[in-house]
């Protein structure tokens, strides 16, 4: 099997492990390798990608800046290196980007972010108008905040998380691992690179090794964890060496990497979930006009909704029923049951005023919608 193209790809997430991007001798931004890597975004940028950053580093940097001894940190030590190192990782990457004309905007998230419903289409809706705006939105673990309790541990995992939640078609995984080996390659002579993974089985995920680095907090093992999340959502993944320069050009060139491939695209792949692996927490019932908009692909809009039913929250499973009753299919809703009663039957413009606020006023978009078959 040939292995993909990075030009196939419309949404792409690239993380950048603290090893790569932070010198642990000088504790200093290794500043030509990351202005190398910021062409290389601002290419795909150029071409109409949506691209996203997931980024290590605040906590080296902060060390740095704090002039702290090397060695283990308390969790508030962690905590507050973090808060100086932010500031100076994002100032760093508003400024390699900036150097090509793009807007960076700093996402700061904790595990709860993208475990909780809420908070994590909060945490969407804010990357998807950073995207819309044509900004790169620049991702890392809060880890002002975080504790070890609800931290995700490593960033290969969070980067996973970002992709699904970006609905991202690709994630990257630059690192000083650079692919998959059947076998760690430094102690086993007879490891052979494995250049596309078609599905993540008991017999990759034997395969991980440890991490190389002791800024590194994942190793491949955190990678195989990262694929899973990924291809499960309909994400593509490729683990590719982060030491070169302009490591993305020589992935579109075709160098050495390993690809995991998902059966499924972000779209289908989240339909699927919506479809058969949430509960409905209630029932928006429509009229005949509105069922005809949903079959030809529209969202549903509170103009043609005429009964609102159950306790369900924005962001939670409703089932959608036509007139006669009849399912018409079911959907993530982008009002609570309050609100949905409030502007149900009305303009979006009147909704949007009943609710005081501006922008889209869907009741269900249509990418969070999943239509059934129509009944013969």
């Amino acid at each position: 099997m040939s292995s993909p193209s990075l030009n196939n790809f419309r949404r792409i997430v690239i993380k950048v492990g603290s090893s790569l991007l932070i010198d642990s001798a000088k504790g200093e931004v290794k500043s030509a390798w990351l202005t190398a890597l910021a062409a290389d975004i601002a290419k795909l940028h150029a071409d109409g990608r949506d691209v996203l950053v997931v980024s290590s580093g605040s906590i080296a940097l902060g060390r740095s800046r704090l002039k702290l001894p090397r060695g283990a940190l308390k969790l508030e030590e962690s905590q507050a290196a973090a808060a100086v190192g932010q500031i100076a990782l994002a100032r760093i990457w508003s400024e390699v980007l900036g150097a090509h004309g793009i807007g960076a905007g700093q996402i700061l998230v904790t595990l709860q972010d993208t475990e909780e419903r809420r908070r994590y289409l909060n945490a969407r809706s804010t990357i998807a108008k950073l995207l819309e705006w044509r900004a790169v939105p620049v991702i890392n673990e809060n880890d002002t905040v975080a504790t070890n309790e609800i931290r995700y541990g490593d960033n290969d995992r969070l980067a996973a998380r970002g992709a699904t939640m970006a609905s991202a078609d690709l994630l990257v995984l630059l690192s000083d691992i650079d692919r998959l080996y059947t076998a760690p390659p430094g102690s086993n002579p007879d490891a052979r690179l494995i250049p596309i993974v078609e599905s993540v089985t008991a017999e990759i995920e034997a395969m991980a090794g440890a991490a190389e680095s002791e800024l590194s907090r994942g190793g491949m093992y955190t990678k195989i964890e990262a694929a899973k999340i990924a291809t499960t959502a309909g994400t593509h993944m490729v683990i590719a060496s982060g030491k070169v320069d302009h490591p993305l050009q020589k992935i579109a060139d075709g160098g050495l990497c390993t690809w995991f491939l998902s059966p499924a695209n972000p779209v289908t792949a989240r339909k699927r979930w919506i479809a058969g692996s949430l509960e409905p927490k209630g029932t928006l019932t429509i009229d005949a006009g509105a069922v005809k908009a949903l079959r030809a692909g529209k969202s549903l809009l509170p103009a043609g909704v005429i009964r609102v039913e159950g306790h369900f929250s924005r962001g939670d499973a409703v089932l959608v029923r036509g007139p006669d009753t009849h399912e018409i299919g079911r959907g993530l809703v982008a009002h609570d049951a309050e609100n949905a009663e409030r502007i149900k039957g009305h303009t979006s413009p009147d909704a949007m005023r009943i609710l005081g606020i501006t922008g889209r006023a869907e009741m269900i978009h249509r990418d969070d919608l999943v239509i059934g078959v129509a009944p013969h």
